[in-house]
């Protein structure tokens, strides 16, 4: 369960580019699609936790205790540095560069979640995982890449690693809190924290303007509900499953997703370089789902009997 949450969710952020591309088509500014973006999805967390109680609470068979203080506050603080941080920086370097650049430079992140997650105790850089992120990465780059024409600009590409390396910290940081708070209620402090950080932001730069049509509105609602509202839950409830190495190299999907995208409603096309790099990241997602279940059918196996002489019995070979 917990790859295809990752998946669900790297599906859906995948999807907010085109949403994106018709937004502002309709006349929405970057600063409003942000601003827009994280206040309705933490409206939208809101009302779904006043009229569901349950969703406050663990799941059943879960003992996390009354969340502290500082819990929340680095929930909130989720939202308010890393998402926000992330956002900007991304959308300045977007300014300065090809889209299919930055988006290269950006995902090396799931390289750098892995390493740091290694060398941090928290994960083993196993064969398989070792593998996996080869595939994931390789077949990222050569989606990317098959779109060709892509300029350098050497301080885009800082700001984009910048954003690459502040959602490694980002996803490092939920995965100390995940298992702390439930997904909902994890996914509103983030979404509160950096719909305040870009409300603050708007104040102190004369605002933002939302005078733009009704069909803006639309996209908008689609990027909040199924690109951050949608995609947050999904993300947040696969990491606890999955662990931070794997969901961030099930996260490579997401390109893949958008070029796939970009391909059925903006026509344009995909190269066989493109399809190779898809079929590469969709390998990896097929060994890690495999070893996963592996694991958890080693786990559920009920311990070998023990022989006459009260030794375990070996399997045959």
């Amino acid at each position: 369960m917990g790859p295809a949450l990752c998946l669900v969710s790297a599906a859906c952020f995948g999807a907010m580019a085109i949403f994106g591309k018709f937004a502002y088509d309709a006349g929405v500014s970057p600063a409003a699609l942000l601003l827009v973006r994280f206040s309705l999805a933490a409206a939208l967390l809101g009302v779904i936790l006043l009229l569901r109680p349950g969703l406050r609470r663990a799941e059943p068979g879960e003992h996390r205790g009354v969340p502290t203080g500082r819990v929340l506050a680095t929930a909130v603080a989720l939202g308010a540095v890393g998402y926000a941080a992330q956002a900007g920086l991304f959308f300045s370097a977007l300014h300065l560069m090809d889209a299919s650049l930055l988006s290269l430079i950006l995902y090396t992140y799931p390289v750098l979640v892995t390493v740091a997650a290694v060398l941090l105790g928290r994960d083993r850089l196993t064969p398989g995982r070792s593998a996996a992120l080869l595939a994931a990465s390789g077949g990222t780059l050569l989606v990317l890449l098959g779109a060709g024409g892509a300029s350098f600009h050497p301080v885009g590409a800082l700001l984009a690693f910048g954003a690459a390396v502040t959602y490694t910290v980002y996803i490092l940081v939920a995965d100390t809190v995940v298992h702390r708070l439930p997904p909902v209620v994890l996914s509103a402090l983030v979404m509160t924290g950096a719909a305040g950080t870009l409300g603050a932001g708007a104040l102190f730069t004369g605002g933002v303007d939302l005078g733009f049509r009704l069909p803006g509105w639309f996209w908008l609602a689609c990027i909040a509900v199924v690109s951050t509202v949608l995609a947050m839950l999904t993300f947040f409830a696969g990491l606890r499953r999955t662990g931070p190495s794997t969901a961030a190299i099930l996260s490579t999907f997401e390109p893949v997703v958008t070029t796939g995208l970009a391909a059925l409603t903006l026509g344009e096309s995909l190269s066989p370089v493109q399809l190779a790099g898809g079929a590469l990241v969709l390998s990896s997602v097929a060994v890690l789902q495999v070893r996963t279940r592996t694991r958890k059918q080693d786990r559920e196996a009920p311990a070998p009997a023990p022989d006459a002489a009260g030794e375990p019995t070996a399997m045959a070979s």
